[in-house]
């Protein structure tokens, strides 16, 4: 024992001091030393659904460009939208927006899909497998459009999907996973670093592998698919058509007054408009296309190949074509020289026979490759009238936009029952068996063009000097032709305008009225007469059911 008052121990101590935590074996941590300030992390957070979500497209773009691209996942869902979409809904986009229809509902997908990947990112921050999980929801509801479009190919449609959503999930849940703080050991003290924050390094470096591989699959998802059309390309530029049997008589000179302003005869093929539900326009090697002809008093079905077609003698017509999404004064019509066989002679060869003959089928349905229906009526098509499937338009083969290979046009009817492009099959049925794909949405199942008239200048809102200003523009009533076109100025009295020379009942006519301008403001108004004697209508109607009807206007300020 030593001195008063102090305890010697010897060897080990029988009570030890305690100690309030251990030290922990310090390893060299990357985190940063506190997790990111709670708006901080929102925006990573934000950043990260962002990136899962063009890594998602990307893949799937990629998976989509090596099967096959119409089952990407914007275009799958595009076309089911197209399809679920009201009538009054479609027809409001094309008026707003044009042939750029297609391009803003795209770009509308697009839109939502980043939008839900940003929530999807902020839920993730604090429920990381269930924000994950939502990108897997999205990648099924893709899959299942693909499946369920009505050219799909199959189970394997479904893959760029679910790809594209597996390769999402897994990166959203890494980039989140590298925004959450550590969680320390129970026995770690505060003296001893706290919590561990997050990985900022991690994050980074994660994201731009991210971006940059998502960049570099969307660019080689994009190759990949247009590789799938260079076969379509190449057959498109090896077609070489034939002299026409029965070549379209020359465009009289006096059916093409030279007023500017005033639209051209002939349609060049590049201003044709396009309406359609394609978002991505099919690219078909005629070598491999086939047309099946069969149904409802079908004697002989066939099979015919593209050079089968090229081998009948072919038929040459300049023709006006119309959609019925045309509003009074709109663009949706043009004319051109169409090239093709005569469907009413392939149709005889096949056995069928026009109601007024005895025929069991009153409807023709048109099927196109990428799942279009069309219905048309027998009689008009087998009534005398050049109901043509076409293989050219204005001298070359029909670009891929309006139909390469083969498409229909049948003049006198709107485009949705008559012009089927991209064609692949004939179905010969009823109306009251079957009704085509714009009829179960609302439109009318029989559809003669309606008389129609457009000033094509001046246009509206002009201002023309004062003296004489040549008021010029088309009309049309295909199969029926164009007697008479009369323009009114203000509440005045009709006047004749000076026709052009006709080329056909089948197209457009052109007209022309020399107008003595006065100053001011005026309203200038047109209507057609047909050579049925009917009047262009006033009475306004919109396209909903059978295409739009009403007398064209324009307001001019003469200066």
């Amino acid at each position: 024992m030593g001195r008063r008052g102090k305890i010697h121990y010897f060897g080990r101590a029988a009570n030890p001091p305690p100690s309030r935590c251990r030290i922990p074996h310090v390893t060299q941590d990357r985190r940063d030393p506190a997790p990111p300030r709670p708006a901080t992390a929102a925006v990573l957070a934000a950043l990260s659904g962002l990136l899962a979500g063009c890594a998602a497209l990307a893949v799937a773009e990629l998976a989509a460009g090596w099967l096959r691209p119409k089952a990407g996942p914007v275009v799958a869902v595009g076309g089911a939208v197209i399809d679920r979409t009201p009538a009054a809904v479609k027809d409001w986009a094309v008026r707003r927006f044009g042939t750029d229809d297609k391009l803003v509902l795209q770009l509308g997908i697009l839109a939502v899909l980043a939008l839900a990947a940003v929530l999807l990112g902020l839920l993730a921050l604090r429920y990381r497998r269930t924000g994950s999980a939502g990108v897997l929801v999205f990648g099924a509801v893709g899959a299942l459009a693909a499946m369920s479009r009505p050219d799909a190919s199959g189970p394997l449609d479904a893959l760029p999907s679910l790809a594209g959503a597996v390769a999402g999930a897994l990166l959203l849940y890494t980039l989140t996973g590298r925004l959450r703080p550590a969680v320390a050991p129970a026995d770690h003290c505060d003296d001893a670093g706290g919590t561990p924050g997050w990985d900022r390094r991690g994050f980074v470096l994660t994201a731009a592998a991210a971006a940059t591989a998502s960049a570099a699959a969307g660019v080689l998802g994009r190759r990949l698919s247009t590789l799938h059309g260079r076969d379509a390309a190449a057959s498109r530029a090896a077609v070489r058509l034939p002299a026409p049997a029965s070549p379209a008589p020359p465009v009289p000179r006096a059916a093409a007054p030279r007023v500017p302003g005033l639209s051209p005869f002939l349609t060049p093929n590049a201003d044709f408009y396009r309406v359609d539900t394609a978002l991505v326009v099919p690219r078909i090697d005629a070598s491999a296309w086939r047309l099946r002809v069969h149904g409802k008093g079908v004697a002989r079905p066939r099979t015919f190949t593209f050079a089968d077609l090229l081998d009948r003698p072919l038929v040459e017509r300049d023709i006006t074509l119309t959609c019925v999404s045309n509003e009074v004064g709109g663009p949706y019509a043009g004319n051109a020289r169409w090239t093709g066989v005569r469907l009413a002679d392939l149709l005889a060869e096949c056995g069928v026979r026009p109601p007024s003959r005895g025929g069991p089928a009153d409807q023709l349905v048109a099927r196109s490759v990428d799942g279009m229906t069309l219905g048309t009526p027998v009689e008009d098509v087998m009534d005398g009238r050049d109901a043509l499937l076409a293989v050219g338009m204005n001298g070359e083969p029909l670009p891929f936009d309006h139909g390469f290979p083969i498409r229909m046009v049948v003049p006198g009817l709107y485009g949705y029952v008559s012009a089927c492009k991209w064609i692949a099959e004939i179905e010969l049925t009823t109306f009251d068996a079957y009704d085509a794909y714009w009829v179960r949405r609302g439109w009318a199942r029989r559809a003669p063009v309606k008389t129609q008239s457009r000033i094509d200048t001046p246009r509206p809102f002009a201002r023309p000097s004062a003296g004489m200003v040549m008021v010029a523009g088309v009309a049309w009533a295909q199969h029926r032709g164009i007697d008479k076109v009369e323009v009114r100025v203000d509440d005045g009295p009709w006047r004749p305008a000076r026709l052009a020379a006709e080329d056909s009942r089948d197209t457009w006519r052109q007209w022309s009225f020399p107008w003595k301008a006065e100053p001011g403001t005026h309203t200038l108004t047109v209507r057609a007469t047909d050579r049925t004697g009917r009047v262009q209508t006033a009475r306004r109607t919109r396209t909903v059911p059978d295409g739009a009807s009403g007398r064209h206007s324009v307001v001019v300020t003469v200066e």
